[in-house]
């Protein structure tokens, strides 16, 4: 089994990376391999609206000046999808929303095809916004026909504009661990 996070944030290795990595401590604990995906650096642009993915449906996207068919197709081989972000003005930064939006028509154009994978969403906040940023990520997995694995609190993790700042959330990183173990036993339930 294995799951594939992507990292929307600007800043490589950051607070969103931080929030990954803890997660993950408790899937490889379980015996899952995990890769992490940084889009920093990554220029994405959103969906064009060209309905190309449905007419080939090939799995897919039509552009193919950037490396989002590359993350489609480690989403499709996954077991489980984690998308994280910062919280930018109270959403997800552009780079995931690109993700997102290609991502999602083309699973969409081929028969819906993240279905019942599981799928976390995380985000990283300094001060407010994260929960409609959570919801965004939420909403792409529903509308993929995923499983929506959940904490024992919303998948936020606190921290500032510092590098490494969202550790002192004490409460956000045990969360974190929360979420990696919920994973790790969804996983396990959908694979038998």
């Amino acid at each position: 089994m294995n799951v594939v996070a992507f990292n929307g944030s600007a800043r490589r290795d950051g607070n969103t990376a931080v929030m990954i990595r803890q997660v993950f401590e408790e899937l490889e604990k379980a015996g899952i391999a995990t890769e992490m995906v940084q889009l920093a650096g990554s220029p994405i642009r959103g969906c064009s609206a060209c309905y190309q993915c449905f007419a080939k449906k090939d799995k897919r996207c039509s552009m193919e000046n950037d490396r989002v068919n590359s993350y489609i197709e480690k989403m499709a081989d996954a077991d489980g999808i984690i998308l994280a972000s910062p919280t930018y003005f109270a959403d997800v930064s552009s780079e995931m929303k690109a993700l997102i939006e290609r991502a999602g028509f083309v699973a969409r154009a081929n028969d819906n095809l993240f279905r019942r994978k599981a799928g976390a969403g995380i985000v990283s906040v300094r001060r407010g916004g994260s929960i409609h940023a959570f919801d965004t990520l939420n909403h792409f997995f529903l509308i993929t026909e995923m499983i929506v694995v959940g904490s024992d609190y919303w998948n936020t993790g606190f921290g500032g504009r510092e590098k490494d700042a969202v550790e002192k959330d004490k409460e956000g990183m045990v969360t974190m661990k929360t979420l990696g173990r919920n994973m790790a036993w969804l996983l396990e339930r959908l694979r038998g």
